[in-house]
């Protein structure tokens, strides 16, 4: 059997294969830090089973459930582009959770604390991105495609992870934006930019968002764009019930991943319960 050798050529050549699927770059790095982390739990020895199943022993002591499942899907997915397909491991068995902790997922209340924040702070920009964020539902890697022709026709087109799919910007939002934009003299391009005309990156808006927990009292874990998105899922799958269109709305190709975005809270879970009025 030919030496299996995992070294710098043979990861690029991932890194190449990867860019030709049109994964995006934030993919693409997962992948890339996920498997240099392998190859440094190898210190250049030869892979086989044996070593990718002590890898996974070692993940599961060192990492929650998540996030080992996720280094060793990308794992899985180097081993079979380099064909080394009996070297490949099973996940984790994780138990489906019914419900979400409050301490993690943001409140509608709060997420309304968090713009009048915003607007207390005079931080205009802000307080218009949250609302863009919750109100379309929208990744914080597709900001940029909120332009001025987009708030003017209503609609943004979004290309992300290989797919386009069209999003709609609310009447009372597009009203908003267009008040700001013209405010601002932005004729085209870009909405949200910082003062030197640069669009804003996740790094920005995290680092702005996070500056509003001290004035609203919200948990700053709480605080991050993505949960905006996820604020969007459950508000919009309570008024509609149909979690198909909610996947091509938030842009999944994987309707698994759609479930995870609307389950309910701990403290809506236990309201149901209630409600039900088993106990005689």
């Amino acid at each position: 059997m030919k030496k299996r050798t995992l070294n710098d050529a043979l990861i690029e050549a991932f890194e190449s294969d990867l860019q030709n699927e049109e994964k995006s770059d934030n993919t693409i790095g997962k992948y890339m830090r996920d498997v240099r982390h392998f190859a440094e739990f190898l210190h250049g020895r030869t892979v086989d089973k044996t070593l990718t199943l002590e890898y996974k022993e070692e993940l599961g002591r060192n990492y929650a459930p998540a996030s080992a499942n996720s280094m060793i899907a990308s794992l899985n997915s180097f081993l079979r582009f380099a064909k080394w397909h009996d070297c490949c491991v099973k996940q984790f068995k994780v138990q489906k959770k019914t419900y979400c902790s409050e301490d993690t997922e943001i409140s509608k209340s709060e997420y309304i604390a968090l713009v009048n924040a915003a607007e207390d702070k005079r931080n205009e920009r802000l307080s218009l991105l949250i609302q863009t964020i919750c109100g379309t539902g929208i990744r914080v890697s597709e900001v940029s495609y909120i332009t001025v022709e987009a708030v003017q026709k209503g609609e943004a087109t979004v290309s992300c992870k290989g797919k386009t799919r069209k999003v709609f910007i609310v009447s009372a939002l597009r009203k908003k934006l267009l008040n700001y934009v013209k405010k601002h003299g932005i004729k085209h391009g870009i909405v949200f930019i910082t003062k030197n005309g640069k669009p804003m990156d996740r790094s920005n808006i995290w680092r702005e968002m996070k500056t509003l927990c001290k004035t609203t009292g919200i948990l700053p874990d709480k605080v991050f764009p993505h949960n905006l998105r996820h604020l969007f899922a459950r508000t919009f799958y309570r008024i509609e019930k149909d979690i198909a269109k909610l996947a091509e709305i938030l842009g999944h190709s994987n309707i698994n991943t759609t479930r995870i975005y609307i389950i309910s809270t701990g403290a809506e879970h236990r309201r149901r319960m209630e409600s039900m009025r088993l106990i005689i």
